[in-house]
């Protein structure tokens, strides 16, 4: 009975329209369950068009591809489900993330587009498991389902990184690859890498389980402890905590133009909107990167490289025209400690600029705390007036290690901890030593 004494309304006594209306609202499971209430409900729930917003919304099915399938948005969904169901609650995300990731290179870095691997089956994914004996978390199948990773190429589709005499890119490993490289050694146990260097040997592992300190599916760069005499004391910068997490955040960087493409390649420097400098007509920037195979937490040991471009504005009048002399550099650390350097020109040279021209180097740095920053200024004198010198101000930039973790097979560490970029050095002797 309802409220009064009258009957109690019954759904199924509603005219179509309001009860197609409501059935809407309703999520796939519970529409689906429509279908065996009633027979008018499971005429209703199978409505078409209540489909379409489920295929739109996990599967990211377009009309385009609707029609070339020639099903109805019922059956797709259906179809769909019955292959990636189990993936339902990531695919929409790595999918977009892959599509836009593909759209973003397909018109800048077309050759990186063409090393990545058709997706693999179910069954691949099983047996993998069955080789390696671990579980792989359900966000990294679902997206080796939309792309096996790349072929071992250059560059890779993780990032480069290139210094005078150094260089990185990072390929995205397919299934097989990944899985002959899964650890199983002290340090490194059940690891799996995702990436992987040619030139360098680097990658990034993912934890399959929680041991040695490490969180399940945590993602890290390795950094062997070269002050403890235990080869599988082995410190973590961690680069995410999750495989959803790590990927689409980079491909976010990616495509929202966060990393730079330079030489068709994606090298990973942060630039920091704020960190721009304009002194007269001409405008310093900097962008900043950390390298994880360079540094190490024992000893303290911290690499960072950075990217400056110099320019001057295309409306400058042309007697603004003027060469770099010299350079002066304020670096100050964690702990307060500040150096000062001076030199001629930068890099060994003394570019010249000139209304609309560009200028752009690489340079590096090294800091014993993990974090530090730089400031300083450039000094120019004038083409046309050869005794007019002048200082342009490079702006302060910061540089910050990621997130590590200790090896918890250092004698003196008797459990795991996990240090923020801006610990410093005498905070971490008190954790460790009281």
């Amino acid at each position: 009975m309802a409220a009064g004494g009258g009957p109690a309304l019954s759904l199924e006594l509603l005219p179509t329209d309001p009860l197609l209306l409501i059935l809407s609202f309703l999520d796939y499971r519970d529409l689906m369950s429509c279908c065996y209430l009633s027979r008018r409900l499971n005429q209703l729930s199978s409505h078409d068009p209540l489909w379409k917003r489920h295929c739109k919304k996990y599967w990211l099915i377009s009309e385009e591809e609707k029609n070339q399938r020639n099903q109805s948005w019922k059956a797709i969904f259906i179809s769909t489900y019955s292959d990636l169901g189990r993936y339902i609650q990531y695919y929409a995300t790595l999918k977009k993330a892959w599509d836009d990731l593909e759209k973003y290179l397909g018109q800048r870095c077309p050759r990186m587009i063409g090393s990545l691997k058709e997706s693999v089956q179910e069954e691949d994914l099983d047996a993998v498991e069955a080789q390696i004996g671990c579980k792989l978390p359900d966000d990294y199948r679902c997206s080796f389902r939309i792309h096996n990773g790349q072929k071992l190429v250059v560059p890779g589709l993780m990032g480069s990184m290139a210094l005078s005499n150094h260089y990185r890119s990072e390929d995205l490993l397919d299934i097989d690859t990944a899985a002959g490289g899964f650890q199983q050694r002290l340090g490194l146990k059940q690891c799996l890498p995702l990436t992987f260097c040619i030139h360098t040997g680097l990658s990034q592992y993912m934890a399959l389980e929680s041991v040695e300190g490490r969180n399940k599916y945590e993602i890290f760069y390795q950094c062997p402890d070269q002050m403890a005499r235990n080869p599988s004391a082995i410190d973590m910068f961690i680069t995410g905590t999750s495989y959803l997490e790590w990927f689409t955040s980079y491909v976010n960087k990616v495509v929202t133009g966060g990393y730079p493409i330079i030489r068709d390649q994606i090298f990973r420097y942060v630039h920091d909107k704020e960190c721009v400098a304009t002194t007269g007509d001409i405008t310093v920037s900097v962008s900043t990167s950390f390298l994880p195979e360079l540094s190490s937490v024992h000893p303290p040991h911290y690499f960072f490289t950075y990217r400056i471009r110099i320019e001057m504005s295309k409306d400058a009048l042309p007697e603004k025209a003027c060469q770099l002399d010299s350079r002066y550099w304020r670096i100050t650390n964690a702990k307060g400690d500040v150096e000062e350097v001076q030199g001629p020109g930068v890099v060994g040279e003394f570019p010249i600029i000139s209304p609309g021209r560009v200028y752009e180097y690489t340079s590096c740095t090294t800091f014993s705390t993990t974090s530090g920053y730089m400031e300083g200024y450039y000094t120019f004198h004038c083409l046309y007036y050869k005794e007019r010198f002048f200082n342009v101000t490079i702006p302060r930039f910061h540089m910050v290690c990621p997130t590590f973790k200790v090896s918890t097979a250092r004698i003196l560490v008797t459990e795991n901890v996990t240090f923020s970029p801006d610990l410093c050095l005498g905070e971490l002797s008190t954790l460790l030593f009281g």
